[in-house]
């Protein structure tokens, strides 16, 4: 992967790099985001290219939850954690929901995971489950109970600690305390 501003540092001319996209040897993932054309195919181009373009951002609620396996639901958007009073960023082809995450709320949980070659931040399984209470009402309820019991499930013996720690700092135990019960 190769954005347009690190070719023109690394000294390669814009026109260079459009008559390598025009011949076929490389291909554009994105505005201002470039591959070779005989890789493999990307397995999560949305992903990598919100990785690359927006450095900032992590990858939280429904698409956390698809990347995890503890939902059923598709993401036909790229969700996004940045701090509070970011500026929103702006990416050509890629639908993204963008949530302003307070801190501690927002630095906590972050796992680097490598996609494609990329590394991409993304938050862990237990953050995304108390997350998903957390904006229960942008997502729903059927979502965030859903991700608990898939969460609860998938691990024989699940981190209820770290589950309850996150919940504290999203404050929302008391929510959750209910539906932790029921699973438990």
């Amino acid at each position: 992967m190769l954005r347009t501003s690190n070719a023109i540092r690394l000294g390669v001319h814009p026109r260079t790099l459009y008559a390598l996209r025009d011949s076929g040897e490389i291909e554009q993932v994105g505005r201002g985001l470039y591959r070779i054309s005989t890789a493999t195919p990307l397995t999560s181009p949305d992903l990598v290219a919100v990785a690359i373009r927006i450095p900032r951002a992590v990858v939280c609620l429904i698409s956390a939850l698809a990347h995890h396996g503890l939902t059923t639901q598709v993401p036909h958007t790229v969700d996004i954690a940045l701090p509070s009073h970011a500026q929103i960023p702006k990416l050509d082809g890629i639908p993204l929901r963008v949530f302003w995450y307070s801190e501690p709320s927002y630095s906590s949980g972050i796992e680097a995971t490598t996609i494609d070659g990329v590394p991409v931040r993304i938050y862990s399984p237990e953050k995304t489950v108390a997350d998903c209470f957390k904006y229960r009402n942008k997502i729903g309820l059927d979502v965030a109970i859903e991700a608990l019991r898939n969460w609860h499930n998938r691990k024989p013996k699940a981190d209820i600690q770290s589950l309850s720690e996150f919940a504290r700092v999203n404050r929302v135990q008391r929510v959750m305390r209910p539906y932790l019960e029921a699973i438990l």
